[in-house]
């Protein structure tokens, strides 16, 4: 998550919270595997979206999720921007150019951290992952 952290500072991005999931289950009782939420973005990307469509808050600013799957790699995962876009209906126009800038961010950020190939889109979610845990 470190690199992760710094990936995102390195592109010009502010990262606004980082959160640890596992904490919660510890204090409950039941284990969970490490898992840790990083938000981010910045508001020349996000602000034109917003003004399209003020309904895209609820998925800004980004959000990549790092887990540890049962092989013990580490996993990183992305909404799409262009989903996100898609989903409030930002297809047309110049909301559009501002996703399609938002997705070059999310994925340089998440393969500069990992040191991987580029990252796999699986429907909404984009994730890549590496013998990191």
């Amino acid at each position: 998550m470190g690199n992760l952290a710094g990936a995102v500072a390195e592109c010009g991005l502010a990262a606004f919270l980082r959160l640890g999931h596992a904490a919660a289950p510890i204090q409950a009782g039941p284990d969970l595997r490490p898992t840790q939420l990083l938000m981010f973005g910045r508001a020349e990307g996000g602000t034109p979206l917003m003004q399209a469509n003020q309904t895209i808050g609820v998925d800004l600013p980004l959000r990549a999720l790092m887990w540890c799957d049962p092989a013990d790699r580490t996993c990183t995962g992305y909404d799409d921007p262009l989903w996100l876009a898609e989903r409030h209906g930002l297809t047309d126009g110049h909301p559009s150019h501002a996703a399609e800038a938002l997705l070059r961010l999310p994925e340089a950020c998440v393969v500069q951290a990992a040191g991987t190939g580029p990252v796999k889109p699986r429907g909404a979610l984009s994730a890549a992952c590496g013998d990191f845990c």
